[in-house]
């Protein structure tokens, strides 16, 4: 089966955003909230009815036992009521907790991993923004709305029962509300959709800022940055300004047609009584019957703009998650403790269907370090991005121990890699918890030796709370060579086979590369592996493969030294980074190999040899 194939199999379509078990919930707790408010709406005629009673039985008989007789069962009715709404409203919380609780994962799934595979507009929380929409909305009394509106038949109808022309001018108001209804959604719709994308644009925008908040005050970029996001801002407002206009408008005529319509039955029930055609209690029940009938559209119109709201995210939802393709079971591996192989690898950044690495074939064996080099642009941090999974090949494998990364369970396979990226990124958390990856179960001896094999332990131990000092989000209270240190001890964790360290030097004094280079041994000792991106050539001295990269491709791969030599034979100044490489490896005595690796023993591959293909 291609890779194509698979993906599409493993894809799902928008309408299965709900899973069967999913499914079948929300089938019953429907049918429960269906059947809750019908007893609420029941329970809704208690008023008009005892009004009725009240003016044609006790007012007729003036028996005083009839009314005490008639408010009794009312209290209990409206107790009832009272008690069943409350009921419902519960439930409608609850929906919404269960809604954001079977959501949540698949939601932080495509926030973390959707970026990876394509770029996410605005700052890409939009999905955990339309997950709070949809919950929202199910937590409020908007859902009551749909689940009384097909009641108001039942209340047409009794309003026909009274008499026909009572119930002809119920039918007129309501055919008028429902219209209004209507209306409002039609205009409602693009205005919430702008809307939605300027809020999107403008939190992007001024969470850009935030981010950059050093170099906005120190360029004084401050004011130039709100007039870009003050003119986003307008826009937003703008299309805020445009849908609440509509829903506040269509709101108040319909709140004025009710108390229109409440009179004008009142007028007709009034003729009707004048011409002796219904009793005095009939006005009156018929005026109530309406008002409650009519209730349901009145809220639909008030809670039309979170509706929509709701609506829109559930679709963008719905299309995100079926877009996602599904991590199929995947049979536990044993531990890599072999190779490293790459074949005919090929790159393309998330979104961009152009490769910018192509053709990249190598194996390197346990015990061994392999440095990429090459000048800036030439696809050194994208391979680097591809090794650990970040990034999907867009053809060719990587396999550790023969096993490709997608015959892997993704948390599995993490616990075996270690990543230290071009800018390093630390969570919000003790800096125990960041070495320790997060693991609730961390062995703090364990913790302790990942700091030791980055040369970090003792400027931890330096600060005053030790490993439990916290760091806020991105570990902007240290300095970059501190969050760099740290961030190697986070990749060094748990021992992993695969270590890859992208510019593992470039924020590091003396003392850091020389921490580097020694965890780069130990790696290498414990027959792990080891890639090393690098433009400063302090790192190579503990490799002993080299893989020169020019132009997305493979320029030349082997032992060190060989691959340094041949790449600077034209010693000239248009090779400045290369002879650095060159001349610092042969100044540092080279490292002795733990198992000496099969590709070593292979002649020198360049870019003109039939190997680079």
């Amino acid at each position: 089966m291609t890779r194509a194939h698979a993906q599409q199999t493993t894809s799902r379509p928008p309408a299965a955003a709900l899973s069967s078990t999913q499914k079948s919930t929300m089938t019953v707790v429907i049918a429960a909230l269906a059947a809750i408010s019908g007893i609420v709406n029941l329970l809704g005629l208690t008023a008009p009815l005892f009004m009725l009673q009240v003016y044609d039985r006790v007012l007729a008989s003036r028996s005083l036992s009839t009314l005490a007789g008639l408010s009794f069962l009312a209290v209990v009715l409206y107790a009832f009521q009272a008690l069943f709404d409350v009921v419902r409203s519960r439930v409608l919380l609850r929906i919404g907790e269960w809604f954001d609780r079977g959501f949540s994962r698949r939601v932080h799934d495509a926030v973390t991993r959707l970026p990876l595979d394509k770029p996410l507009p605005g700052d890409g929380l939009q999905p955990l923004r339309d997950l709070d929409n949809v919950r929202a909305f199910l937590s409020s009394p908007g859902p009551t709305a749909f689940f009384d509106l097909p009641w108001m038949p039942v209340y047409l109808a009794i309003c026909f029962i009274f008499h026909v022309w009572i119930g002809v001018t119920a039918l007129v108001g309501a055919i008028v509300l429902v219209s209004l209804t209507l209306l409002t959604n039609a205009l409602s719709r693009a205005p919430a959709r702008a809307m939605v994308q300027q809020v999107t644009l403008r939190n992007a925008q001024i969470d850009a800022g935030r981010r950059n908040a050093e170099v906005v005050r120190a360029m004084g970029l401050g004011d130039r940055l709100y007039g870009r996001w003050k003119a986003t801002n307008a826009d937003y407002l703008a299309a805020n300004r445009r849908t609440g206009d509509v829903a506040s408008t269509f709101g108040g005529i319909s709140r004025g047609l009710r108390a229109v319509l409440q009179s004008a039955l009142l007028a007709v029930g009034a003729w009707l009584v004048i011409r002796q055609e219904v009793s005095p209690g009939v006005m009156v029940a018929s005026s109530i019957m309406m008002g409650r009938a009519l209730a349901p559209v009145d809220l639909a119109i008030s809670t039309w703009k979170p509706f929509l709201m709701a609506q829109q995210s559930w679709a963008r939802l719905s299309e995100m998650l079926g877009s996602m393709s599904e991590t199929p079971a995947v049979l536990a591996l044993p531990a890599p403790q072999a190779e490293l192989r790459v074949e005919a690898l090929a790159i393309a950044p998330p979104g961009d269907r152009r490769a910018t690495v192509n053709g990249v074939s190598f194996v390197v064996c346990a015990g061994s370090a392999l440095g990429v080099i090459g000048h800036s642009g030439c696809g050194k941090s994208t391979l680097a991005r591809a090794l650990v999974g970040a990034w999907r090949p867009a053809s060719g494998n990587i396999r550790l121990d023969g096993a490709r990364f997608d015959q892997w369970d993704r948390t599995a396979l993490g616990r075996h890699i270690g990543y230290l990226p071009q800018g390093t990124e630390l969570f919000d958390g003790t800096i125990a918890e960041n070495i320790a990856r997060f693991d609730e179960d961390a062995d703090s001896a364990a913790i302790v030796a990942a700091a030791q094999a980055a040369g970090v332990h003792d400027m931890i131990v330096r600060f005053e709370h030790g490993y439990q000092t916290r760091i806020n989000e991105a570990g902007s209270a240290l300095s970059a060579g501190q969050r760099q240190r740290i961030g190697l001890a986070r990749a060094l964790y748990g021992d992993p086979f695969l270590v890859v360290l992208d510019e593992p030097n470039a924020n590091l004094d003396a003392e850091g590369e020389a921490a580097v280079v020694a965890a780069i041994a130990a790696v290498r000792a414990r027959r792990g592996i080891v890639v090393a991106i690098a433009h400063r050539p302090s790192a190579m001295g503990a490799v002993d493969l080299v893989l020169a990269m020019q132009g997305g491709r493979v320029k030349a791969f082997g032992p060190r030294d060989e691959v340094l030599s041949q790449i600077t034979k034209p010693a000239t100044a248009a090779k400045p980074v290369t002879a650095g490489f060159a001349a610092t490896a042969r100044s540092v005595a080279p490292l002795r190999m733990v198992a000496p690796p099969t590709a070593a023993a292979s002649p020198i591959r360049t870019e003109n040899s039939d190997a680079s293909s």
